[in-house]
């Protein structure tokens, strides 16, 4: 009887299996359901179980790409403007107009807690189901599979947890409970630490429950967290707890709802370890399942091909080339449409570094892309480039860059997460992934935490930094520089304060459009300071055989402090007495 009271409430709605054939999600409609149906004793397979966990993944791990109502989320950063000039709702997001009434698609908020929900109706209903199928778990040990189940749900509310958690602060944590109508929910936020404390705790528990890479059977299960997927996540909410805006400069002293009442530089420490706890166990020098792909194009198209060991965790989008036709360069058409969507700025194109990796001046470059580091060729398409056997042509008015209402306002295009197109002739269908967590980050949390601990004061091997992003510059191309240093100080010549620079700036170009530029300028508190600058693209002219390209600002608004946290919405305020609106909303 108490387990069939959930009847009305559960609302499964769609209800899906991973698909092999398109590495998507292949969605089952069924109706509403009681859990002794989803979690039925005669269920030896546990179908319907499995159903209901795949439905969490489906509908609560959204795929990034544009994902703001047809943008990306970085273009609300200084990483990229949306061609849209009607004021979409990433430009919103972007200039703040946005209130606790007025949200926006990011600002979510029941989604989050309706996928907590959802985990813990399994947590509390699995056991009941006599699994016959087994898996082996990280310690090689045969399971039935409702451990790692279970484990599953707990990592995807751990996460939902974390994204709630970096864009308001502290949340209410409901533990286990599954809260019906009627049920008293007047629950109050618990602090910032006590939720960094909570997710951390549930990563560490659930690690060796769940499985580990390679996969016995990637076909199914290939979307489903592991045991690195578990330590990646617990890297990157340590490296944000540690963050000045949670931990050094608190946007209100005092305030533990949104970050720690003193500041404490071992929490870089806890940060740096827990990298390198990922890094020892699981990279090039431990088991070896993690490393970086030797093709960074390949990163964001390939798993089943087996040559793609940076994965961690990710999320299914499909085989097709919806990507490319909302993002790809205007001018062409049929198969080879693109709708440009994603303009990126000039102010990224400059944070990309020189071929010897050496820092971009642009004052005394006649061609502005020659000699760069090749991942601005890999993430941005600038006048000039190859693309689909074609010469791109983005002056304004210009073949690629047509005079009308659709125009690139900054004369550039996105290419990552593309295929190599410069000599195809049309976009293809792909099988695209969106990445959550890879090597890649991993190594960039690492190196942050501990340059970091540097800072505060801490004794570290300086040479475990430059290693990482050695690591990373190696894969892009950049020259290696006659001490095999690819542009970075010598041991001899470490600067903490210099390398947080360099750090940031790597993170910055290795990471772009990945849904880090956004909260990095955030957790960092710089955002404040990056937006006294406009953001700018390029005026291109071509005058006979010579190029001219001058700078124009595009876009700028001041960043009021109070966005570093979204508002609470105002319905939760209103009918729950115990919840705390975020500071000045």
């Amino acid at each position: 009887m108490i387990r069939n009271k959930y009847l009305t409430f559960l609302g499964v709605g769609l209800l899906f299996m991973a698909s092999a054939c398109n590495d998507g999600y292949e969605k089952e409609p069924v109706e509403h359901f009681t859990l002794d149906y989803l979690f039925s004793k005669a269920d030896s397979a546990g179908i319907q179980a499995r159903y209901f966990l795949n439905n969490i993944y489906y509908e609560h791990l959204p795929s990034g790409y544009n994902r703001i109502n047809g943008d990306f989320l970085d273009a609300a950063s200084d990483d990229a403007i949306s061609i849209n000039n009607n004021e979409p709702e990433i430009y919103k997001l972007f200039m703040g107009r946005y209130s606790a009434v007025s949200r926006l698609t990011d600002m979510e908020w029941g989604g989050y807690y309706q996928g907590i929900r959802k985990a813990n109706i399994l947590i509390n209903n699995i056991d009941v189901v006599p699994f016959n199928l087994t898996y082996i778990n990280v310690l090689g040990e045969t399971k039935p599979l409702n451990y790692t189940m279970k484990a599953e749900a707990r990592f995807l509310r751990a996460h939902f947890y974390f994204e709630l958690v970096k864009r308001y602060g502290g949340v209410p944590l409901i533990g286990d409970n599954v809260y019906v109508l009627g049920d008293d929910v007047q629950l109050p936020r618990n602090t910032f630490a006590q939720c960094i404390d909570y997710i951390v705790r549930e990563l560490d528990e659930i690690k060796d429950d769940l499985r580990s890479l390679p996969m016995a059977d990637a076909t199914e299960f290939a979307h489903a967290p592991t045991k690195e997927a578990c330590l990646a996540m617990k890297a990157r909410v340590l490296l944000y707890a540690a963050s000045p805006l949670f931990n050094e400069k608190p946007l209100e002293a005092g305030n533990e709802l949104i970050g720690y009442p003193s500041y404490d530089s071992g929490r870089w420490n806890l940060a740096a370890q827990a990298a390198k706890d990922l890094i020892d166990q699981y990279g090039p020098k431990g088991k070896g399942t993690l490393n970086l792909a030797q093709d960074y194009r390949n990163i964001f198209v390939d798993f089943y091909g087996g040559n793609n060991p940076e994965l961690i965790f990710f999320r299914p989008v499909g085989k097709n080339k919806s990507i490319e036709t909302a993002n790809g360069p205007l001018g062409f058409s049929g198969n080879s449409l693109g709708n440009g969507n994603t303009n990126p700025t000039q102010n990224l194109v400059e944070s990309f570094l020189m071929k010897d990796g050496t820092k971009y001046v642009s004052t005394s470059v006649d061609d502005p892309f020659k000699n760069r580091d090749p991942r601005l060729d890999f993430t941005i398409l600038h006048h000039g480039s190859h693309w689909l056997n074609t010469t791109l042509d983005t002056q304004v008015g210009g073949t690629h860059n047509p005079s009308g209402a659709q125009y690139s306002r900054t004369c550039y295009y996105m290419a990552k997460f593309m295929k190599d197109y410069q000599t195809s002739s049309n976009y293809e269908d792909n099988i695209h992934l969106w990445v959550m967590y890879r090597y890649g980050e991993v190594l960039l949390n690492y190196a942050e935490a501990l340059n970091e601990v540097a800072l505060a004061g801490g004794t570290i091997d300086n040479k475990e930094v430059l290693n990482s992003l050695i690591q990373l510059r190696k894969r892009a191309g950049i020259e290696p520089g006659n001490e095999n240093y690819y542009g970075l100080p010598a041991p001899q010549n470490y600067d903490a304060a210099e390398m947080r620079e360099i750090i940031r700036n790597e993170r910055r170009i290795e990471m772009a459009f990945e849904e880090q530029r956004y909260w990095d300028i955030r957790r960092w508190r710089i955002a404040e300071d990056i937006f006294k600058e406009p953001l700018k693209g390029l005026n291109i002219q071509v005058v006979g055989n010579k190029t001219i390209y001058n700078e124009v600002n595009v876009l700028s608004a001041e960043f009021d402090t109070k966005r570093y946290f979204y508002p609470i919405p105002y319905s939760e305020v209103i009918k729950n007495g115990n919840m705390i609106q975020n500071p000045n909303w």
